[in-house]
């Protein structure tokens, strides 16, 4: 190899590490304090899971599209290009816009072009770290790096900037080097022949593919609701808005040790196994949600990511890498967060705010652990059934 090509190599990851650092980071801004934001214009819990969760349910509805589109043209950069200078200019309207309706059309606007871009940076990371010998887990903790350093750092800002009304000027700010940074990104087109609507159909009628999508989504409706409800959960308990910002910096931070490291041991586990696991891991996690009204404890709580939704994510990524042909990844990855973000998202976001309206904060996390039980049943006994077939043949 080339001095020219290592560095050339050197750069892609580092582009990379910088922009999952930055998309997140972004992420830190809006998922916290986005409905604190929102609060604070005087909305109710309804109607606040109502607006983080339409945008996540609709962009969910065309992030395949995105997929496709980048597996049938082989580009990344571009797409993810046109789609963060739409989401600025969405925010600036949201944050301009003085009644709800308007909120609501700009929220929409702002996940719809927002949301597509996450599994594209996935699809490009793990492309570009396997082609390196390297682990998509060990660009993505800088995700969470991101996540944390912004999560911490926010409600300081916020409180020096006169509070939550000004959250556009942090929104604004955090877009800056991630702009910069995507013009030393360079595409990483799968190897063989492109995708074509043969080969996506096929993907979307794959029984299998579907009930792996369909388990996903039972899991991720209570982490999902969690992501949308907790927030306004501690606020209601006498949290502070730094408090809900170190809550989710303690979260990520907690993911950065399994991104690291588990990447490394995938090739040797059975993915719903562990998923199984994760379920009943995630079942007692939100067991000590429900019973606690401290939040100080539910700020400490969310160091659970650390062993719940860092191997999750970790293991479907690998589940989607692993069984599909490296010309659908990028719409494999598409069909995952449409999943995980979008059908879970609002469904999560609706039904914690109507239980948090009728039942208050706590009732919400009863649900959680019903659901994450049932979701790791299926997952295990799927695993089974699977086992059993294999040694019959």
């Amino acid at each position: 190899m080339t001095k020219s090509g290592i560095v050339q190599k050197d750069r892609q990851i580092l582009t990379l590490r910088g922009l999952n650092f930055w998309l997140y980071a972004v992420q830190a801004v809006i998922a916290p304090f986005l409905p604190l934001y929102f609060a604070d214009k005087g909305y109710t819990s309804s109607q606040i899971g109502l607006l983080m969760m339409i945008g996540p349910f609709a962009a969910s509805l065309v992030q395949p599209f995105w997929g496709y589109i980048s597996d049938r043209f082989r580009t990344v950069k571009l797409l993810i290009g046109l789609l963060w200078i739409m989401t600025v200019v969405s925010g600036f309207a949201l944050f301009h816009a003085h009644t709800y309706a308007l909120t609501l059309v700009f929220v929409l606007s702002l996940y719809f072009f927002f949301q597509p871009s996450t599994p594209l940076l996935d699809s490009i990371s793990s492309r570009s770290a396997a082609r390196r010998g390297a682990s998509y887990g060990s660009l993505r903790l800088f995700g969470s790096i991101g996540y944390t350093a912004i999560s911490l750092s926010a409600g300081f800002l916020l409180a020096r900037m006169g509070g939550i009304s000004h959250l556009s000027t942090l929104f604004m700010a955090a877009w800056i080097v991630p702009l910069i940074l995507l013009f030393f990104l360079r595409d990483e087109p799968s190897e063989g022949e492109g995708i074509n609507l043969k080969a996506f159909k096929e993907l979307i009628l794959n029984k299998s593919f579907l009930w792996f999508l369909l388990l996903v989504f039972i899991l991720s409706v209570p982490h999902r609701m969690n992501d949308v409800m907790l927030g306004l959960y501690m606020k209601d308990l006498g949290a502070s808005d730094a408090m809900v910002g170190w809550a989710w910096a303690l979260a990520a931070a907690a993911e950065i040790p399994a991104f690291a490291l588990l990447g490394k041991y995938l090739h040797k586990v059975h993915e719903f196994a562990l998923i199984g696991l994760v379920a009943f891991i995630y079942t007692l996690r939100w067991l000590m949600y429900y019973v606690s009204d401290d939040p100080w404890v539910l700020l400490l709580l969310q160091a659970g990511a650390c062993i719940t939704f860092a191997v999750f994510w970790l293991t479907c990524m690998h589940y989607v890498a692993r069984t599909l042909p490296p010309q659908l990844i990028a719409t494999g990855i598409s069909l995952l967060s449409m999943v995980y973000l979008g059908l879970a998202g609002v469904s999560g976001g609706i039904i914690g705010g109507r239980l948090s309206d009728a039942f208050g904060g706590a009732s919400m996390y009863l649900f959680a652990v019903i659901v994450s039980f049932i979701a790791g049943f299926l997952f295990l006994g799927t695993h089974m059934k699977r086992r059993r077939q294999e040694r019959r043949l």
